[in-house]
């Protein structure tokens, strides 16, 4: 092909250019394998030069130890081609290789990346250029991604403690991310109060929250399960925080740039107070200062900074909030951190410092919402609530709401006003836990987890039951297809263990159809709803309406926000489902927690104590749980899990008294008194629990005192049962010859009888006994009866009060410690008890041969003397027949006086009934 001088040069030009083009590439250090032992850097060619055209560079990072990971952090002097990251382009790879999974996408553009952190050892890079448009490039420095030392993540179960971050009290090390987890107690509640508090802070942020590079996260249950409370840096400590769910999580990140001297905070639990007469209208903490200022904001605030949200406190001296427009689109706002009831809102005007001026607000509205996102404006009816404010600025105005409402945000909007808008406020109301048996069982924490959670169906992965949980879920739970006919559709908890449930709150949903992407649109709610409950899973009973002796049908939402508490009898369940009915027209989308206590004091059905799920799935929790070492079980028998909640008892830990579900009785003379090693007194024999660690036992206690007195204390009610029980205790007699212990079974009418009896010096040592509870046609209780006689020094303790399972009942008795009869046991079939019969050896083996010694005397003889007139007046009566049939001589008139009478005798009271034509002699 012949070419013209022209092209020839131009050729020749480009030839020459590709070449140069070439030998730059070459000369510029472009890939490579590289240890991350030592931090080190990687760049595009020519950095922070244009790079060259046509790249293709890969590097692979390996890390030393294979349990390590890599972290990459880039600098913000960041510029690769944009279009989409087709012709220029970085690209991660989670291995060492090209093969290995993508970390992310494609990297391009100018905004540098977040770091990147790699799952295992080795990072492979991968860096691409067209032939056009070079930019910058990219430089990133890489090194071992370290989470500081041992103690960066904790669990906390003691009383009290301190926490405190890596290092401290010098500064805390970079790459951090630590999780701290403080488990309260059964009926305790945490309080964390911040000591120290330095942060690496955004110079640039603007409230609070807005931490980008070092924050402390704190979670009102687990981290990224229950509702945030906040994110903290700087150096103004968090005020002071109380956990409502048992569970506070502390999340503490670092990055690599500054450190600073960190946090140390101190945690206390403490007993949760509850009352029944809960008026739930106590001020929640504006005037108080219990509401902090950081707590309280606006949405603007006059300029001069005299009138700012924190002066918005009732009865505050120093004017009050203003905003810097007078405009009904302005509102304050107040985060209560936690769910609570909102029962009323108290106003006040201010008075100017400066100018003596007075304003106030004579219309307002109030909104509400559980996350700061969703907001609800308070109704009254179908339209919103006009609230009646103030007429002057000093008098003190009080609204209450018709119906209490859960919230954290609230907010309150004026709407018409006097001179300008001036407020200052306080906010009444409770918390859910404030009333007894009203605990979160672990839905809005996280303790229930998400395989615990269950539906008939789900719509998306998006909208799965685990997405169920109130308020710390934005989307919440939706069926497959919403169904055609009410109680179709059902959403499941799985509670771990049988509790005491006494409510549900229930919360509607955002969701919708993920094809069409108007999830965020989609807000739909449950309006009716039915709950049933078990015990094992399998058969289920309605909570009903105790008129209509129908399943009663629950009241449920009318805002997807706003929760609604609905309260039911305390009821035992393991497993607790909820049915909707009514919908909203987008849908059926839920969100729920469970209300409840620990099973202690409930009356089980039968079903509780035939049908359980298998031990192995069951977490059962007791004082034992807190403090293995202050709890001893009987030796060589173990709890039997049919056993009612509250039964069994080892009666707490040094500092902690706990009755279980027994109670005393406040008709006894005397009361058990709790006692542990260290609470041993002069000549009273025992001086530690029967258990190895550091527990309590129940003691009754007498230094000579006059009279027959008795200390008492009842079970929690037991249900009828299908097989007789055994049951297994402790206990301890010295000193007093004349002293008795008893236990009873006592029945719903009050009747009791007696099962077993120890009298007398027992020695100073803790001693077994095993009692038969006979098969029982209605409830029943057990009832331990200690008793001191005329003077005697009184030194009886019992302990470790068990049902068990693992003995048979043949051998219930065995060891036996206590003066019972020596007849053989009954069969398991025979041991019954029938009100209507009286008590034999079959019945009631367990009873002692003695067991009249311990009666009144009067009481004997008039048993004695009725006895004995049933036995004479039988006799007579048979002598009397005996004549009268076979006598000849007996005159006809006699004869048919006795014909027309039969004699028969009830407890020794003879009564007649007239009969008809019947011989006396075939009769009889």
């Amino acid at each position: 092909m012949d070419l013209s001088l022209p092209q020839m040069v131009r050729l020749l030009v480009y030839w020459l250019s590709a070449l140069m083009v070439t030998v730059s590439a070459q000369q510029a250090e472009c890939g490579g394998q590289l240890n991350a032992r030592n931090a080190g850097y990687v760049t595009s060619p020519g950095y922070p030069q244009e790079y060259p055209a046509h790249q293709k560079c890969e590097w692979t990072i390996q890390a030393p130890d294979p349990n390590q990971r890599i972290v990459l952090n880039f600098n913000p002097h960041f510029e690769l081609e944009r279009h989409e990251c087709r012709y220029d382009y970085i690209e991660l790879r989670d291995g060492d290789s090209e093969s290995a999974d993508l970390l992310g996408s494609k990297l391009c553009g100018n905004i540098a990346p977040s770091p990147i952190i790699s799952s295992g050892p080795a990072i492979h890079i991968k860096f691409v250029s067209d032939y056009a448009n070079q930019g910058a490039g990219f430089s990133l420095r890489y090194e071992i991604y370290k989470t500081g030392s041992d103690d960066c993540s904790r669990n906390f179960t003691s009383l009290s403690g301190k926490i405190e971050s890596p290092g401290f009290p010098d500064k805390y090390p970079q790459n951090l991310d630590c999780t701290f987890i403080i488990m309260a107690r059964p009926k305790m509640e945490v309080t964390l109060q911040f000591l120290t508090f330095d942060i690496e802070d955004d110079p640039l942020h603007t409230g609070d929250g807005e931490c980008k590079y070092d924050w402390l996260d704190l979670w009102d249950g687990l981290p990224q399960v229950g509702p945030l409370i906040g994110r903290y840096c700087g150096t103004k400590p968090p005020s002071e925080i109380q956990s409502v769910t048992g569970i506070l999580s502390l999340v503490f990140h670092t990055d690599m740039g500054v450190a600073k001297d960190g946090f140390s905070a101190n945690y206390e639990m403490k007993p949760r107070e509850v009352t029944d007469a809960l008026l739930c209208d106590a001020p929640l903490g504006m005037e108080s200062g219990r509401i902090t200022d950081e707590q309280i904001t606006a949405s603007s605030s006059y300029a001069d900074g005299k009138w700012t949200p924190q002066q918005a406190r009732l009865n505050g001296n120093i004017n009050g909030w203003t905003p810097n427009e007078d405009s009904n689109k302005e509102y304050i706002q107040v985060d209560l951190r936690f769910l609570k009831l909102l029962t009323g809102i108290a106003t006040q005007g201010a008075i100017s410092r400066e100018t003596k001026m007075t304003y106030y607000v004579t219309k307002y509205k109030v909104e509400l919402s559980t996350n700061g996102e969703d907001w609800m404006t308070y109704r009254h009816g179908k339209n919103h609530r006009i609230f009646s404010g103030n007429s002057d600025a000093a008098k003190v105005v009080m609204n209450k709401l018709a119906q209490p409402l859960l919230a954290r945000y609230i907010r309150i909007r004026p709407q018409i006003w006097n001179n300008g808008i001036s407020l200052r406020f306080e906010l009444y109301g409770c918390q859910i836990t404030d009333t007894p048996c009203s605990d979160m069982l672990g839905m809005l924490s996280g303790l229930i987890s998400d395989s615990q959670i269950t539906a008939s169906s789900t719509r998306d992965y998006q909208w799965t039951p685990s997405a169920a949980r109130l308020v710390s879920s934005r989307s919440g739970w939706f069926p497959q297809q919403t169904a055609l006919q009410p109680g179709e559709e059902w959403l499941q908890v799985d509670l771990g263990s049988p509790k005491a449930v006494s409510g549900v709150i229930i919360q509607g949903a955002r969701g919708g159809d993920s094809s069409s992407g108007s999830a965020s649109e989609n807000k739909a709610f449950v309006r009716k709803f039915k709950v049933s409950h078990s015990m094992s899973g399998e058969k289920w009973e309605y909570i009903k309406d105790m008129h209509m002796q129908q399943p009663m049908i629950f009241e449920g939402n009318s805002h997807y926000d706003t929760p609604e508490i609905r309260r039911i009898d305390r009821t035992p369940a393991q497993y607790i489902r909820v049915y909707p009915e009514r919908w909203s027209v987008a849908g059926i989308g839920m969100r729920l927690e469970v209300l409840g206590c620990d099973w202690t004091g409930a009356t089980p059905t039968s079903e509780t104590l035939k049908t359980t799920p298998k031990t192995d799935d069951i977490t059962t929790y007791s004082s034992c749980d807190e403090d293995p070492s202050s709890c001893s079980e009987a030796k060589g028998v173990h709890p039997t899990p049919m056993a009612d909640r509250g039964f069994n008892c080892s009666f707490g830990l040094l500092d902690k008294h706990d009755l279980c579900g027994w109670s005393q009785d406040p008709t006894s003379d005397l009361l058990w008194s709790f006692h542990s090693h260290v609470t041993r007194m002069d000549n009273t024999g025992m001086s530690h629990d029967h258990g190895p660690g550091s527990g309590n036992y129940l003691k009754l206690e007498t230094g000579g005192t006059k009279g027959h007195l008795r200390a008492r204390i009842i079970s929690p009610i037991m249900s009828t049962t299908q097989d007789p029980l055994c049951l297994v205790f402790r206990y301890h007699v010295q000193h007093d010859n004349m002293s008795l212990l008893r236990v009873f079974l006592k029945t719903t009418g009050q009747d009791e009888r007696e099962l077993w009896l120890v009298k007398g010096n027992q020695e100073n040592d803790w001693k077994e006994g095993r009692i038969i509870l006979p098969i029982h046609p209605a409830e029943y209780q057990v009832v331990f009866e200690g008793v001191t006689n005329y003077g005697y020094n009184t030194n009886i303790g019992i302990d470790d009060v068990h049902v068990v399972n693992n003995v048979p009942i043949g051998q219930c008795r065995e060891p036996v410690t206590a003066t019972i009869s020596n007849e053989p046991v009954a069969n398991v079939e025979e041991l019954t008890w029938s009100p209507f019969a009286s008590p034999s050896a079959s019945s009631w083996p367990e009873k002692e041969k003695n067991w009249l010694y311990t009666l009144d005397p009067i009481l004997v003889t008039i048993i004695t003397m009725s006895s004995l007139g049933v036995l004479l007046g039988a006799i007579c009566a048979g002598l009397l027949l005996y004549c009268t049939c076979s006598y000849a001589g007996l005159s006809s008139r006699s004869s048919t006086t006795l014909e027309n009478y039969n004699f028969e005798l009830y407890d020794g009271i003879k009564h007649k009934v007239k009969l008809n034509q019947q011989k006396c002699c075939s009769e009889a």
